[in-house]
């Protein structure tokens, strides 16, 4: 009873992020924003189902191919997604760097500011040693 409701949460919860991970997919802009939002859900969510599964048949020869199959995934998922993006990256795929959050505009002009009176302080101080 209790196996069966842990293996319908991880069910549900891994189909949740399938979901998520294919809205990712389709609404972000570049490349590697929809590399990272596959790969990070589909670690998560691949693992999720198929212990979902595991939980629902019970200890057999199957759940032990399943922990395999976990086990080849946790360390081929994150490779596969690093090698594509040093592929894109090679390849000539910048990604998009625009963005619209006015805290980063707030860090340019406060970046700004502070360069333009460390300026003022450098110039201050070569007139000074040549007075």
């Amino acid at each position: 009873m209790i196996i069966d409701l842990l293996s319908d949460i991880c069910l549900l919860v891994g189909g949740i992020l399938t979901l998520t991970g294919a809205v990712g997919l389709l609404r972000f802009p570049d490349f590697f924003t929809r590399l990272h939002a596959a790969s990070v859900t589909e670690t998560l969510a691949a693992m999720l189902l198929i212990i979902g599964i595991m939980l629902d048949t019970g200890w057999t020869l199957d759940s032990a191919k399943l922990m395999l199959l976990i086990f080849i995934m946790i360390i081929a998922n994150p490779t596969i997604t690093h090698a594509l993006c040093r592929a894109a990256a090679n390849g000539g795929t910048t990604p998009e760097m625009e963005t619209c959050n006015p805290l980063s505009n707030a860090t340019e002009t406060a970046l700004e500011s502070s360069q333009s009176s460390e300026e003022k302080t450098e110039t201050e101080i070569s007139g000074k040693e040549s007075k």
